[in-house]
């Protein structure tokens, strides 16, 4: 079900160390864009939600550049995996397990998300 952003208060929330962290509303998550966030422990997150409505959450750090810069990249679609590419060299990361689909030697971190 895809809610009108006007209509809900859900909260994206990621799983860190057995518990929920409440990142920020929904609606600052516009379909097929990323945004980063900090974490408590100064890491950074790329959260995106996808023109179905489904959000994701995995690292902001690009492992090629060490740049963090995922955020900022482009949603895709690739033998259905939903994926961000870099927008500095262009590889793909695939939002649901974070294997770059170019280097499957290379991975990010990904993060249990839930809209509560």
């Amino acid at each position: 079900m895809t809610l009108a952003p006007e209509t809900t208060t859900l909260k994206v929330q990621l799983l860190l160390d057995a518990s929920w962290f409440t990142v920020c509303d929904l609606t600052q998550l516009m379909p097929g864009r990323g945004v980063a966030a900090l974490l408590p422990d100064g890491r950074q997150v790329a959260l995106f939600r996808d023109r179905a409505g489904r959000t994701y959450a995995i690292d902001n750090r690009d492992p090629f550049t060490g740049a963090a810069v995922l955020s900022r990249g482009l949603l895709g679609t690739h033998q259905g995996h939903t994926f961000v590419a870099s927008p500095l060299l262009k590889q793909r990361f695939d939002l649901e397990s974070g294997r770059c689909l170019d280097d499957p030697e290379v991975s990010v971190a990904v993060y249990e998300v839930r809209a509560a």
